[in-house]
């Protein structure tokens, strides 16, 4: 698969005194949306709520950072890590993201997930690793350059 679109290359910046929340039902997909979440991915409240919460993702991320998330949560522990999302318009947006089961008399019972901004510097570091991942696991990988 090759992607050609020019939209992949705007950036949405995450204002520094805002955090992305969510949550998902045990299979991912979307039971709430804090309104910045919203706002910095361009899509509706109806639009994501229902939808996987793969709805965001980058194709520049590599599967292998998902497998670790999942396997991570599914060992009942809490993931952290760098993504970089995809928004409606094709445009992107990185975050930190923490993502954690929900648990209610000691079942787990959906997962959530806060995501703040990172700085300039981390967000070249992971794009330059995603795109060594991607390239070591016979993924496609288009060249992102930052000036």
């Amino acid at each position: 698969m090759q992607y050609n679109e020019s939209e992949f290359l705007i950036e949405t910046e995450v204002p520094y005194d805002e955090v992305i929340t969510s949550r998902t039902d045990l299979k991912g997909n979307i039971t709430y949306a804090n309104e910045i979440f919203c706002e910095i991915s361009g899509y509706s409240l109806e639009e994501l709520l229902g939808k996987p919460h793969n709805i965001v993702r980058h194709p520049d991320m590599p599967k292998s950072v998902y497998k670790e998330l999942w396997d991570t949560l599914k060992s009942g522990n809490q993931w952290i890590g760098v993504v970089k999302n995809l928004r409606k318009d094709k445009g992107h947006y990185w975050v930190k993201a923490i993502v954690s089961g929900v648990y209610k008399d000691g079942e787990l019972v959906e997962y959530k997930s806060l995501r703040t901004p990172i700085e300039y510097d981390e967000k070249l570091e992971h794009q330059r690793l995603y795109d060594k991942i991607r390239k070591e696991n016979g993924e496609k990988i288009r060249r992102v350059i930052y000036e």
